[in-house]
C-alpha cells in the first residue's frame, strides 16, 4: 500500500504527517541524516505548547515532523501534545527518537470527531508562523492508544505545509500497527474512513511502524 499520495477516504480522512518524538532537535536532526541520509529542513516554535521541529516532504501533501520540547519556549499551563511530558516517553527519547504517533487531515474535524469510537481529544486553533490549524489533543496530553489512534488535524491556511518543503527523494510507503487485539482497534479505523490507511497486525504489545523510501533505500522507524 503506497501512501505517498494520500486517497481522500470517508469524511475526508487521509494521512497528513507522521510524529517522531525527539529529546532535542539536534538529536532529531542526527537521526535522520544517519538513517534516511538527507537533512529535515527547519520548522518553528509551537508557542502554546512549546515546542518546536524539523519537517521533511514525504509526498505532495505528506511530511515528516521531528518534534521537541523547546528549551527557549516557556512550560505550557497543560501537558505537552504526543506525551512529551511523560517519564516513560521522556527517558525512551534521551536513548533515540521515535516514533510517537500519525496526524490524519480532514476538512471537517468536528464531524471527524463526531465518528471517532475512541476520543481523539478536544479540538484547539494552534498555529506556527503562517501557518494555522486546529488540531484534537487530550486533556492529559498523551497519546492515543498507544499512538496508534491519529491526531486529527484541519488546516485553515491556504498552502499545505508539505507543498513549501523541497522534495528530498523521501517517500512514504507503509504505516503499520500491531496491537493485542488489531480487530477490536480496527473499528476504531473505521468509523472516521481511516482503516485503509494503517496496516494492523496482532502482537503482544502496541507499537508503530513506518516505511520510508531513502536515498540510502528503505528505512523503518518505530515507536
Amino acid at each position: 500500500m503506497n501512501l505517498a499520495s494520500p486517497r481522500t477516504m470517508h469524511a475526508a480522512c487521509e494521512l497528513d504527517h507522521l510524529v517522531v518524538g525527539a529529546h532535542t532537535l539536534e538529536q532529531g536532526t542526527a537521526f535522520i541524516e544517519t538513517l534516511l541520509g538527507v537533512r529535515p529542513q527547519a520548522g518553528g516554535r509551537h508557542l502554546a505548547m512549546g515546542t518546536h521541529n524539523i519537517v521533511l516532504r514525504l509526498g505532495a501533501r505528506t511530511y515528516l515532523e521531528v518534534i521537541a520540547i523547546d528549551p527557549a519556549g516557556e512550560t505550557p499551563p497543560r501537558p505537552r501534545w504526543f506525551g512529551l511530558d511523560e517519564d516513560p516517553i521522556r527517558r525512551r527519547l534521551r536513548e533515540q527518537p521515535r516514533l510517537l504517533t500519525w496526524v490524519a487531515r480532514t476538512q471537517d474535524i468536528e464531524g471527524a470527531v463526531k465518528k471517532c469510537t475512541v476520543s481523539p481529544g478536544a479540538i484547539f486553533p494552534m498555529a506556527r508562523g503562517a501557518y494555522h490549524w486546529r488540531f484534537t489533543i487530550p486533556g492529559d496530553g498523551a497519546l492515543v492508544c498507544d499512538g496508534l489512534m491519529p491526531t486529527l488535524i484541519q488546516w485553515d491556511c491556504a498552502t499545505h505545509p508539505a507543498e513549501n518543503l523541497e522534495n528530498r527523494d523521501c517517500e512514504l510507503i507503509k504505516l503499520e500497527g500491531i496491537h493485542p487485539a488489531p480487530a477490536n482497534i480496527a473499528a476504531s479505523f473505521a468509523a472516521p474512513g481511516l482503516g485503509e490507511t494503517i496496516a494492523l497486525a496482532q502482537a503482544d504489545q502496541a507499537r508503530l511502524a513506518v516505511i520510508i523510501r531513502s536515498p540510502l533505500g528503505i528505512r523503518t522507524i518505530t515507536s
